[in-house]
């Protein structure tokens, strides 16, 4: 029972916070709008979505072969899809990254693996941050003063955040304080520090590079999600609200389900949203994310039966073998 606590509070989060959600929400004005949904629209959130996994794939290769690893490209992109895949079927927005650990773990050591995937996280989440107070300036006249303190005040401390981590040895500074109980715990984490700081400024900054790439066509979807429900709102305006949008999967939640959805209606307030409308523009991003992640499911088991393949026939080729011998 006490493994599957986490999962259990998570559902039950979500399920409380969508009951509030939904208890303000017009099902009728809800299935109108997902009714005369543009499928024009729908296919480009989609075809983003799928195109930034293969940006995000790029990304990772550029901090693996920072460290000398040769990992092919190829292999990335399935882990993606595959930590996609996971991250829908499990209450949560990190089961993907353990299992793009796990998995790139079989092809070099464990701390890196973990180190470059806290890395590629970290510098989405930076991008995203300096993309947003970048476009502040292009803020519509409508945009909500309190909003705007907001994002200023989260994109800061998350960016000095961020910073420090990547820093490394800063953190591992902290390894003297930790008292002997502690130290097996901490020295796994001293590993995986070790990697992030290995990783060198020069990939780290190459990987946040793409990441501006990556973090525009994740806006993208969203704009393209609400060109889909026929809304006229600028592009700028989801630059400033998706990464708040984008730090809600990381709380406690099935994939950020209901913190979103109790978010959308205050950040798109501004941009003349109804509450139905809002909620309805973050239940279909939802589903544009969770449709596209399924994709990963049929890679998994490709990758699964692709590995078994060569020790199949290595074990009939001893075989035939024996048999000739014989």
């Amino acid at each position: 029972m006490g493994k599957h606590k986490a999962t259990i509070i998570k559902l039950a989060i979500t399920a409380v916070l969508l009951t509030i959600v939904l208890r303000g929400v017009n099902f009728q004005e809800l299935a109108a709008l997902f009714g005369s949904a543009n499928l024009f629209w729908l296919l480009g959130g989609f075809a983003l979505f799928l195109l930034g996994v293969v940006i995000r794939a790029f990304r990772w290769s550029v901090l693996l072969k920072g460290l000398g690893s040769r990992i092919r490209y190829g292999r990335l992109v399935e882990l993606y899809f595959v930590a996609g895949f996971f991250n829908t079927i499990f209450p949560s927005s990190i089961t993907g990254d353990v299992v793009r650990a796990y998995e790139a773990a079989q092809d070099v050591p464990a701390g890196i693996a973990a180190g470059t995937v806290i890395v590629d996280r970290a510098a989405g989440i930076l991008a995203l941050f300096m993309l947003a107070l970048l476009s502040l300036p292009f803020r519509p006249d409508t945009f909500p003063n309190l909003l705007l303190i907001q994002i200023v005040v989260i994109c800061t401390v998350g960016l000095i955040g961020g910073f420090v981590v990547l820093q490394g040895s800063l953190v591992r500074k902290f390894g003297r304080f930790v008292p002997k109980a502690a130290r097996p715990p901490w020295d796994k984490l001293d590993t995986v520090l070790a990697a992030v700081e290995a990783c060198g400024w020069r990939s780290i900054w190459l990987a946040i590079g793409i990441s501006f790439i990556f973090n525009l066509m994740q806006t993208g979807w969203w704009w393209a999600a609400g060109k889909a429900l026929n809304y006229d709102i600028p592009f700028v305006y989801y630059m400033l609200t998706t990464p708040i949008m984008s730090l809600a999967i990381l709380l406690p939640s099935i994939g950020g389900l209901g913190i979103r959805e109790g978010l959308a209606p205050l950040l798109f307030t501004g941009a003349g949203l109804s509450y139905s409308e809002a909620v309805a523009l973050s239940l279909l991003v939802f589903a544009i994310e969770r449709t596209s992640g399924l994709m990963g499911g049929p890679i998994y088991i490709w990758t699964i039966l692709r590995q078994d393949r060569p020790e199949s026939e290595s074990l009939m080729n001893t075989a035939g073998q024996k048999k000739a011998n014989s």
